[in-house]
C-alpha cells in the first residue's frame, strides 16, 4: 500500500480526524516515524492514539514486565500478562488495533550508547519514562540528531508538558539544570497520565501534519486536584551543557 496514498478503508478509519486536519495531514501520518520511549502510564496512552490516529510506524522501548501495581493506569495490559514483557505485549495490542501500522519494539534498556538506534530515524520522539536518569538520554540524544522531543512528566494529581524543538526552544536540560530526587514508587492517580499522554500526542500530531502551532517555548503544568492548566514560558540557556551549542 502506497505511502503516498489513502485507500478507501484508510479513508473511512480516518474519516474524523481528515475533517480536521485533510488527507494530506493523514498522508503526513501515514509517512511518518514516532518513537515512544517507554509504554507504562503515559506510553500506553500516546501509543495507542499514535497507532489509532494511523501513524506510519510506531517503535517503542520499554525494558520492564508487569506487574500487578501497573494495571491501575498502564491500559493495554490484562491481568492475564502480569511478568510479560511489556514492549511485546504492547505491539500485539496495537497490532490488533490497527494492522495498518508498522510496529517495531525492543526490550532493552535505554542506556547513553543506545538510544541513537532507536531513535535516529523517528520524526518525533515522546517520553513515557518514569526516571529522569534516562529522560535526560534521550533529551540529549534528541538534540544532537536534532529531533522533536516531547516530554511528560507525572506525580499524584499533577503533570507537566514540554514540547523540545532543537535549535528553537530550550531542551529539558536548559529548564533542569539540576536533575530530579527520583521516589522509587510515584503516588498517581490513574487519569494524569492519560491527560498528559493525549497532550503528547496531540503536540506530535501538530509537528508532523502541520496543523496548529506546537507548544514551544512553554511549560505546560496540570494540576488535576484543581482542575486548571498553567503556563510556564521557558527560554534557552547559553550556558546550557546541551543544547547551549547549537
Amino acid at each position: 500500500m502506497s505511502g503516498k496514498t489513502l485507500c478507501s478503508k484508510e479513508i473511512e478509519r480516518y474519516d474524523r480526524q481528515i475533517r480536521v486536519f485533510g488527507v494530506e495531514g493523514q498522508i503526513k501520518l501515514k509517512k511518518a516515524k514516532v518513537t515512544v520511549i517507554g509504554v507504562g502510564g503515559l506510553g500506553s496512552i500516546s501509543s495507542l492514539y499514535l497507532t489509532a490516529m494511523g501513524i506510519g510506524k510506531l517503535v517503542i522501548v520499554d525494558h520492564g514486565r508487569l506487574e500487578l501495581s501497573n494495571l491501575n493506569r498502564q491500559i493495554l495490559y490484562r491481568t492475564k500478562d502480569i511478568g510479560e514483557l511489556k514492549a511485546k505485549l504492547a505491539a500485539q495490542r496495537l497490532k490488533e488495533l490497527n494492522p495498518n501500522v508498522d510496529i517495531e519494539y525492543f526490550t532493552e534498556e535505554i542506556t547513553s550508547e543506545n538510544i541513537y538506534d532507536f531513535i535516529k530515524e523517528a520524526n518525533v520522539v515522546i517520553d513515557g519514562l518514569d526516571n529522569w536518569k534516562a529522560r535526560f538520554i534521550v533529551n540529549k540524544a534528541c538534540v544532537e540528531l536534532n529531533k522533536p522531543f516531547i516530554h511528560a512528566g507525572v506525580h499524584g494529581a499533577h503533570g507537566q508538558v514540554l514540547v523540545v524543538m532543537p535549535g528553537r526552544g530550550p531542551c529539558l536540560r536548559c529548564i533542569m539544570p539540576q536533575t530530579p530526587s527520583q521516589r522509587e514508587k510515584i503516588p498517581i492517580l490513574p487519569t494524569t497520565p492519560a491527560v498528559l499522554a493525549s497532550l503528547q500526542v496531540t503536540e506530535a500530531v501538530k509537528i508532523i501534519t502541520g496543523y496548529g502551532k506546537p507548544a514551544i517555548g512553554k511549560l505546560i503544568l496540570y494540576d488535576g486536584y484543581s482542575m486548571s492548566f498553567h503556563e510556564i514560558p521557558v527560554s534557552r540557556r547559553e550556558n546550557c551543557p546541551v543544547c547551549g551549542v547549537i
